[in-house]
């Protein structure tokens, strides 16, 4: 995530017996990742570090379980052979949870400057880091996916070079606009995808569904942000301040053909069980990211109520 800018003591932190705040839940839980993946030193109150970490990763486990649940009723079709399940998992770019919504419309069309600058910031404090989830993701997995996570992991670091690196672009984009990014003004929805997406990388149990959650980002991706780019470009935003958007508009299309070829389909032609997590982890990230967009056109006044309620589930 770029939101970073504070201290943080996981010692201190505590899990309520009841929290049905969304957004107060999601939000501690964003900022345990933060410290949860940030670099750090022996201290003396580890043993407590732990403890609370623990309590922490079982709050995690039942969101996730809970978001399992919540897909349940859209996992059917993809049980078959390789082949089938990958024409399946290809299908989702179309049928998906939140594909065609027409907030991308709006904001390559109409979105004035001061709704494309909400939108951006939202995105970029719900950003997860998709060079991170590869690599944690990548963890001892068979030879052919751990390779083509290794390729799609040095795309992203923009082959060794510094101004390349996909993260340093969104995080140029960041700053050239002035954007503040920040969990207090973040919708619970953003914080929540990026919850899913690293809790599932970070969780070896979950390792399968990251494959299918990151590998869902690669198939549907190119759409959405060409339309963010085009809307950018509308509102005079220089080439710098587009770039990442730019970019991932063509590469994530040949990163999804090789996804879908050297790691969905090599894994389930050498254990199909494993294609239902895989096909969970995707629908789970879909479904998220339909919040996420629910609650973006109602925010911008061009949503619908009913629909953003009836989505507000306890996860």
């Amino acid at each position: 995530m770029l939101i970073s800018s504070y201290q943080f003591n996981l010692s201190a932190m505590s899990i309520p017996a009841t929290d049905t705040d969304l957004h107060v839940f999601h939000a501690r839980l964003a900022r345990y990742n933060i410290g949860r993946i940030a670099p750090a030193m022996p201290s003396d109150d580890w043993a407590q570090q732990e403890r609370t970490a623990l309590a922490w990763r079982l709050e995690e486990g039942r969101y996730l379980e809970a978001l399992r649940k919540r897909i349940a009723p859209m996992l059917s079709g993809y049980a078959g052979s390789a082949d089938h399940f990958v024409d399946w998992f290809s299908g989702l770019a179309q049928w998906g949870p939140g594909q065609g919504d027409p907030l991308f419309d709006y904001l390559a069309e109409e979105a004035p400057m001061a709704h494309m600058r909400w939108f951006l910031t939202q995105e970029a404090a719900g950003e997860a880091g998709f060079d991170d989830l590869v690599a944690y993701t990548q963890v001892k997995l068979p030879v052919q996916a751990k390779l083509e996570c290794a390729r799609n992991f040095w795309d992203e670091m923009g082959h060794g070079k510094l101004g390349a690196m996909h993260g340093v672009m969104l995080e140029r984009m960041v700053d050239g606009l002035g954007l503040a990014p920040s969990i207090g003004t973040t919708v619970w929805q953003s914080l929540a995808l990026g919850n899913a997406m690293l809790g599932m990388a970070l969780n070896r149990r979950y390792a399968y569904h990251s494959l299918g959650a990151l590998g869902v980002v690669e198939l549907t991706a190119p759409g959405r942000v060409a339309k963010v780019a085009q809307g950018m470009r509308r509102l005079g935003l220089d080439a710098k301040m587009r770039a990442y958007f730019d970019l991932h508009a063509a590469l994530d299309v040949s990163h999804s053909r090789c996804w879908n070829r050297e790691i969905l389909y090599s894994l389930v032609d050498a254990d199909p069980t494993c294609a239902r997590f895989l096909a969970e982890g995707a629908l789970m990230r879909l479904y998220c990211g339909q919040r996420c967009f629910v609650r973006y056109r109602d925010e911008l006044g061009i949503g619908s109520l009913s629909t953003r309620l009836a989505l507000e589930e306890q996860v």
